[in-house]
């Protein structure tokens, strides 16, 4: 009976995950009831944050009173993030856009900080909360909407409203593509080994779950410690090579590195019965295992998500792998959605990564984190 029971439960999670995108509910309502109830008993954080937003309040009113008295409508404003591109156009500063922009700027800054350093919150929950948060509010951020956008409108207005008659069809095509399980427009563009991922390497070890790629060091003198990156197994490994100005590979091979990084297999219904426990096996060990041996070397760099810091941190792999001891694990997952987005680039890596030691340090995974949203 405990058979059946567990295999209904395992499907039940399978149809549920097909609509939540893999994400959990249950993780998703602890996460937010451990920073609901927390700062429901923290009077100093409320009192703070109403403050906060009586501050804001009165700034607003404040910009705005200066705004309609400036000539050239100019006034003190908060100012957006340097990687923040969506109110980057000159629009933006036009009367009534301008006074869009800024509500919505603070209104985000206050939830960002309603959701960080919430005493007694932890980390595992702290994190989904406030990245819940800022999706929420990039939802409905005013560059979103056709009426409060200018540039969309000064778009529509120049071309007629022909581009809003484009931009239907595109949904309906892109709508028949999703129903007929087909690719987005464009994807067919990018091959591996020609447009992205381009940076030489080689496959090293296999398993059922991953492949490991080997990628040698380009300059004459040799790290002697390589660099083993784990990838979020619902990523593509290449996400961390995508082209020569935006790939983390590239830039560790080019200090000297040897780069080890697993390529996770795309599973389908031949593996529902896999779980954390093989991932960790035969992934994250298989992978150190395979490195160790091929260089001799018994020291790892850890620079991986996921799947190999969750083994770090629950000392699975040092337990496991005594004679393969993990120097350091670090968690790159922000780097990697960086260069994905396009506010990290390779000119910018050194910011981040340990040239010494090919490690990415807390406070700069931290830095990382603010610049990949």
């Amino acid at each position: 009976m405990s058979g059946s029971a567990s295999a209904i439960d395992r499907f039940f999670h399978y149809l549920l995950a097909r609509q939540t995108g893999g994400v959990s509910p249950a993780g998703l309502w602890l996460s937010y009831l451990d920073w609901a109830m927390h700062l429901s008993l923290a009077p100093g954080t409320q009192a703070k944050l109403a403050w906060r937003a009586m501050s804001d309040a009165i700034a607003f009113q404040q910009y705005l009173a200066s705004v309609l008295e400036s000539a050239d409508g100019k006034a003190q404003r908060v100012d957006r993030a340097p990687h923040d591109k969506r109110f980057a156009h000159a629009q933006w500063e036009r009367w009534p856009f301008n006074a869009i922009q800024q509500s919505f700027l603070l209104c985000e800054g206050w939830w960002d900080e309603a959701t960080t350093n919430i005493r007694g919150v932890s980390a595992h929950h702290a994190e989904p909360v406030r990245f819940a948060a800022r999706q929420l509010l990039d939802m409905v951020s005013p560059s979103n909407f056709l009426p409060t956008n200018p540039e969309v409108l000064e778009r529509t207005f120049h071309e007629g409203g022909v581009n809003l008659i484009r931009g239907f069809w595109n949904f309906i095509e892109d709508s028949q593509r999703t129903v007929a399980g087909l690719p987005p427009v464009g994807v067919d563009a990018f091959k591996v080994g020609k447009t992205i991922a381009i940076t030489p390497g080689k496959v090293i070890a296999r398993t059922r779950l991953m492949e490991l790629i080997q990628y040698s060091p380009a300059t004459k003198t040799v790290h002697p410690d390589p660099v083993l990156i784990v990838p979020a197994w619902i990523m593509k490994y290449y996400i961390l090579d995508l082209s020569p100005n935006n790939s983390l590979v590239k830039y560790l091979v080019d200090q000297g590195f040897t780069v080890f990084m697993i390529s996770w297999k795309n599973p389908d219904e031949n593996y529902h019965d896999c779980g954390m426990d093989d991932y960790r096996r035969l992934g994250v060990m298989e992978a150190l295992k395979a490195a160790g041996l091929q260089d001799k070397v018994k020291v790892m760099s850890f620079d991986g998500s996921m799947v190999g810091i969750e083994a770090i941190k629950n000392g699975t792999v040092i337990g496991d792998m005594a004679q393969y001891p993990v120097r350091q694990g670090t968690l790159a997952a922000d780097i990697g959605m960086g260069l994905w987005h396009g506010t990290i680039d390779a000119k910018s890596l050194p910011k981040y990564i340990d040239t010494g030691t090919g490690l990415i340090t807390k406070d700069n995974a931290d830095e990382a984190a603010k610049e990949s949203f």
